[in-house]
């Protein structure tokens, strides 16, 4: 059986070009993933059942996309105590704004992280869920580490 150590997870599959990002990032530190669709509104008790079970399935940590209400980060964090990751996306006329505010206010003990809007905030939420996993498994903080290192090599490199 695979070890999947990240779940991504999207209200709408409408969802997935933006969710593919934090997949991308994922997938070139080697750690395995799932993605799934499910809805806080739609599904509600499909979502429960799915976040109850993340835990024993030795999954580390969860990143939910959704846009509008952006409910589904909370729902998922109020039926599990693995790390939740929230990413608002651009479904509305608010450009995303109503799902950023919707994911970073939650109520005391049901704690969502949230990051920026869209593919930022995508590619983000895998990079923190990475750095989530890192303070456990030295691979992952390895990998991390030479990761920044590269990063400041190319901006170190640009001559003008």
């Amino acid at each position: 059986m695979e070890n999947i150590k990240v779940v991504i997870i999207m209200g709408s599959k409408s969802d997935l070009a933006v969710m593919e990002e934090a997949a991308k990032v994922l997938k070139d530190f080697g750690v395995l993933y799932e993605m799934k669709v499910l809805s806080a509104h739609r599904t509600p008790e499909e979502t429960a059942q799915y976040a109850q079970g993340l835990k024993g399935r030795g999954v580390q940590a969860v990143i939910c996309g959704a846009g509008m209400s952006a409910a589904l980060s909370g729902v998922v964090a109020a039926h599990t105590t693995l790390p939740v990751i929230g990413v608002p996306l651009e479904a509305s006329s608010l450009d995303g704004i109503d799902a950023l505010l919707s994911t970073v206010m939650m109520p005391p003990g049901v704690p969502v992280g949230a990051v920026a809007i869209g593919i930022p905030g995508a590619k983000n939420a895998a990079y923190l869920a990475l750095r989530i996993m890192g303070v456990t498994d030295k691979d992952i903080e390895g990998k991390l580490e030479d990761f920044r290192k590269e990063q400041a090599r190319k901006i170190l490199d640009i001559k003008l």
